[in-house]
This record gives C-alpha cells, structure tokens and sequence, in this order.
C-alpha cells in the first residue's frame, strides 16, 4: 500500500524516496559489451541478439519489404492515430526551429551565428516488457524538423521470429526513418557510436532505455553526443479536496506500470483526499494487465505528501522536480507562474498527462530523476549545434589589435599576442 507522509519545508527529493535504494551495478558488464562490439563488429551484434534476444538473424538491417509487411499488419484504426499524432507533435516542434543571425557594422566587423542541423542521428527505441511507437514519432519528428539528413533507428528484434514490433515499424515509417536495425540493448548504442560492417556511425543518439542501455550511452558520450540519462518514470500530481480520486488514482498509475522502479506521487493540502486515493488505488491495480509492475512501483516509490497549504504544496512540487506534473484543480493556471521545475505540465482536471505521451504535440522525452531542475525536454534545439563566425577587415582589426594582445601578454600566451601584433609591427613579411 502507498505510503503517506507529510511534508516539511527542509524535506528534500532525497528526504521523500530515501525508502528504497534499488540500483543495477551494470557499468562493467556495458564496458565488455562495448568493447567487443568495437572489436567484432557485427558479428558480436548477431552473437548477443541471439544470447539476449533469443533471435537467430540473417541479416541485422530491416529490409523495405519487412516495413511495408508491418504496416500493412497494424489496425488502420492505430494508423490513423499515428498520423493525428505526427501532424501535432510537428505543429508544436515546428515553433521549435530557430534560424541564425548577423551582426553587422559600418567599420568592418561582421559576426554572427549559423544554425546547423547535426548530420546523423541515431534513434534508441525499446522493445522487450513493452513496445512505444509513441517514441518513435517523439524522436524522430523534431530530428526531422532540424532538417537531419540521416536518422537511423535500432530497436530489439524481440517480436515474433526475430522481428521488430509491426508497430514500431510503422511508426518509423510515419515519421521518415531513413535507416533501422534489428539490435537493442548495450550492444546497439555501442554500434551506433562506433560503426560496424553493417551500421553506421552516428553523431548523436537519442531515446530511453533499459539500465544497460542508459548506462551505454553514458559510457560512449563524448566520442557521440547524447541526449540525457535517462531515469524511471515519474509522475506528480497536485490536487486539491475538489478532485475526484478515481482520476488521480488512474493518473498516478498511468506511469507506476511502467516500469517497477517508477515513481507516482499525490501532493495535497486534503488529507480526505489523500485517503481516498490511496483506497482508489487498491481498487484500481488489480484491473491492469501490468498489475504486478504497478504494484510494486506504487508500494515502493509511490508516495502521497500532505501539505499544510496549497504554497506548501508547491515547494514540495519544486523541491522534486518531476518528469511529469499533473496540476489538477479549477485554477490550474494560477498556479503555473510558481512552478519553477517539472518536465511537462500538464493544466486542468481533464489534461491526463497520457495526452503528452501519445498525441497532444510537446515532447515527452523527458528529464527525469530531479533533473528538470536544470535540463529541458527532448526539442528541435537537441538535433541542431550552433556555429559561430567574425570577419574584421584591416581597417578594423588595427583599431582594436593592441588591446587585445595585452589581453593575451596578461594572460602569459605571447603567441596569441603576436598573432596580432605581427600583422602591423612589421616583424616579418
């Protein structure tokens, strides 16, 4: 049963789960997978889908034939979906794309900007307790719009004979996938950040996964960019004694059957309300085909917080920083301006947050684990570097030469010093 506690204003994130301690050591298992996958190539990736996977393949890329096959086999009904999402998610990105800029003026100097799109992106889609075409679109999609011009896409070959989920595939093809390949784990960032025979290196990967998936892109960033390490899912909901408990209960739950280690959290000023969502929550775990996940999430990680007052309420939303903030009361909006650290908001009484991991249009790769206090969902900007240039003509650089040598001489570097001053003293020619 959730555990309900009351919340003091010197408690912090570490304070409220500081329960259940439960980490997976998988540093030097993805050190071995990583370096033999550097070595072999493809024949290690064809080795562990075998030993991971169970899969027995004959060829790693997933052939034109095998997308079309898939999407042929998903419900149009899905399809449709898919398209309605595609089209909201790239309306609400497209606001995203930013352009460069040039500063001129009328003594020769010219700076500026230039915005470039990053040339290859690889996708990490998960496939073994569950499937999520949604990440699909949500990765892709602003790749797209930051004018990529390769988006490659590796996924498990955990479906049936060796296969990729139909509707994975399908997504991949919705949103413009170029390139895919029937390898997860470790074993598939490896391959993206260093190439093999078959796949080809990336410059940057993006997409959640497993703990030895998070734990792989940690240990190849650098050598590639990545998005962020990603944590479990997380939700927290602010409700006051208006709201109807079956609905938080359901919220709640929306991300506890996720994952075992996902955190649910209620925070209100009611305790009537905490109450009856917590009896609403027995009532609701059993009807879940992922009952046991839940469980087991909601047992361990999930937490109702009291709070003496609605600002209290707040801090203790702040203090946790959520991947998902659900603000459930009449007045959502009013509230909104105080709330300095969540992932995705999501306003009203009628706004579940499954709206943002399906259809609504804002990303839901998310920051997780308290890091929204400092880092921003998954956006156009993450597929795009910035590029800086000057240009000083003769005029304009002998106006400023000598100040910015003495800069250098300050700083001991004499050889930066002389690279202005070479150019006007006459030293050599």
């Amino acid at each position: 049963m959730i555990n309900i506690i009351r919340f003091s204003k010197d408690m912090t994130r570490e304070d409220i789960f500081s329960a259940v301690e439960e980490k997976l050591n998988v540093s030097s298992s993805v050190s071995e997978i990583i370096a033999n996958v550097r070595a072999n190539g493809d024949k290690a990736l064809y080795e562990y889908s075998e030993r991971f996977d169970r899969a027995k393949l004959d060829s790693i890329t997933v052939s034109e034939e095998e997308i079309e096959e898939a999407f042929a086999s998903v419900d149009p009904e899905l399809i449709r979906v898919m398209e309605d999402a595609k089209e909201n998610i790239y309306k609400f990105h497209a606001n995203q794309k930013r352009s460069g800029f040039i500063v001129a003026d009328k003594d020769g100097v010219v700076l500026g900007q230039r915005v470039i799109p990053i040339e290859k992106v690889g996708l990490y889609i998960p496939g073994g307790t569950a499937s999520y075409p949604s990440s699909v679109l949500m990765n892709a999609i602003p790749a797209k719009i930051a004018g990529v011009s390769s988006i490659a896409m590796v996924s498990p070959p955990t479906y049936k004979n060796g296969k990729i989920a139909p509707a994975i595939l399908a997504a991949a093809k919705i949103a413009g996938v170029d390139k895919i390949y029937k390898v997860g784990g470790a074993q598939a960032i490896a391959a993206l950040a260093y190439g093999t025979e078959t796949v080809e290196r990336v410059d940057k990967i993006v997409g959640p996964g497993n703990a030895y998936v998070a734990e792989a892109k940690r240990q190849v960033f650098g050598r590639v960019s990545i998005d962020m390490i990603a944590g479990p899912s997380e939700i927290l909901v602010i409700a006051d004694k208006t709201c109807d408990p079956r609905y938080v209960a359901a919220d709640m739950l929306s991300q506890a059957e996720h994952d075992r280690l996902a955190s649910a959290v209620l925070v209100t000023d009611s305790e009537e309300l905490a109450e009856k969502v917590r009896a609403e929550l027995e009532v609701q775990i059993p009807l879940l085909s992922r009952s046991e996940i839940a469980r087991y999430s909601i047992d361990n990680y999930g937490k109702i917080i009291i709070a003496d007052s609605l600002y209290d309420v707040i801090d203790a939303s702040n203090e946790i920083a959520p991947e998902h903030l659900e603000i459930c009361t009449d007045d959502p909006f009013d509230i909104l301006p105080r709330i300095k650290n969540a992932g995705s908001v999501f306003l009203g009484k009628y706004c579940p947050e499954p709206l943002g991991d399906y259809y609504s249009g804002p990303n839901h790769t998310l920051p997780t684990s308290g890091s929204a206090r400092f880092s921003s969902p998954l956006s156009v900007d993450d597929f795009v570097k910035r590029s800086a240039y000057s240009y000083y003509t003769r005029d304009a650089l002998e106006k400023v030469y000598s100040d910015v040598a003495s800069f250098a001489e300050a700083e001991g570097l004499t050889a930066h010093a002389r690279s202005m001053t070479i150019r006007f003293d006459g030293e050599e020619k």
